[in-house]
């Protein structure tokens, strides 16, 4: 796989990117994050660039993604709002196409049901309990996993979360591709999480739970 040595990223102002951004600029990646409140982003690190832009937008994706090997993307949005995870995912991944880059890396919840899973009673119950209150976003994220399981010429992974938490590595982290292993993380261990796989990748085309 090409060496990677810039990353953009989505969703950098949320509470997982923030972590990413800062981890992999430890790292020595160059990392070209966008927001849409570059306000509210902390003071300039060194290796983060901050672009300010609308991810539904395609020309806005254009110029995020030019000059870097791999995208990863932690979007978030308010839980009522409309969703456009969908949308912002098959925008990148055919501008990757348009780039000739390979390696996506997102995230979703552990309560996205994929084919093959064998989760537990409890998060089955967890699983329904989110269709039941939040369709529309459920629907929208199973279109995202629809648009990934599709595309075969990108190497993407969708690492589903439990509850996160603020906090330091704890570095004990459990992945299992069935059910989801315990009930929470912290963030600064999924940035470690999804960092590694970038430099040694072992989910390819694959929908990792992760926890402690």
């Amino acid at each position: 796989m090409e060496q990677i040595r810039s990353i953009a990223l989505i969703g950098g102002n949320g509470k997982v990117g923030r972590h990413i951004a800062r981890t992999a600029a430890e790292k020595g990646y160059h990392v070209r994050m966008l927001t849409r409140r570059p306000a509210n982003m902390p003071s300039a690190v060194k290796l983060i660039e901050i672009r300010e832009g609308d991810a539904q937008d395609i020309q806005t994706i254009r110029e995020l993604l030019q000059d870097c090997d791999a995208v990863i993307n932690t979007l978030g949005q308010p839980v009522r709002a409309v969703p456009i995870y969908s949308i912002v995912t098959l925008q990148l991944l055919e501008v990757m196409q348009e780039y000739g880059m390979r390696r996506y890396i997102g995230v979703s919840g552990g309560s996205l049901d994929v084919p093959g899973d064998k989760k537990r009673l409890v998060n089955r119950i967890g699983a329904r309990a989110f269709d039941l209150f939040f369709p529309q976003l459920m629907a929208d994220k199973r279109k995202e996993l629809d648009i990934l399981l599709q595309n075969q010429h990108i190497d993407w992974s969708l690492v589903r979360l439990p509850f996160v938490k603020d906090g330091p590595c704890k570095g004990n982290i459990k992945v299992n591709l069935y059910d989801m292993p315990g009930s929470s993380i912290t963030n600064s261990d999924i940035a470690a999480f999804l960092i590694r796989e970038l430099e040694d990748p072992a989910w390819i085309r694959q929908t990792p739970f992760i926890s402690h």
